[in-house]
């Protein structure tokens, strides 16, 4: 059966979003706390998602995150070259600056390793 666009609106349920106070923020919206700072998940998922839009490569995790006076630091782990076996792959760990609003203000390449290289005393 072939319907029209007015036809298609007619039969959409309507949104049972929430509106007003009680909505819930997307990724895009940052979601301050009372300081102005984005809580730690947000500044987590911020952090893998801004480095990932600049390198077009998925991060593969948030390794570490730490509030600083500047806002938050994280370390966000990236596969740089996929290999097979999938432990021989070359990993890099990105060291990501954001601002207090969770937005990325710097990044650069702390480490590269192998997928499967452990992390010895002292390093």
């Amino acid at each position: 059966m072939i319907t029209n666009d007015r036809e298609r609106k007619r039969t959409r349920p309507p949104s049972r979003e929430p509106s007003g106070p009680a909505r819930k923020t997307s990724a895009e919206e940052p979601e301050t706390s009372g300081s102005g700072r984005v809580p730690a998940p947000q500044a987590m998922r911020n952090a893998a998602r801004q480095l990932s839009e600049l390198l077009g490569r998925a991060p593969q995790s948030v390794s570490a995150l730490k509030p600083t006076d500047e806002g938050w630091e994280a370390l966000v782990e990236v596969v740089e070259l996929e290999r097979v076996p999938d432990t021989s792959s070359v990993m890099a760990s990105y060291k990501v600056v954001l601002d207090p609003a969770g937005q990325l203000m710097a990044y650069e390449r702390a480490r590269r390793y192998t997928r499967a290289e452990v992390d010895r005393e002292g390093r």
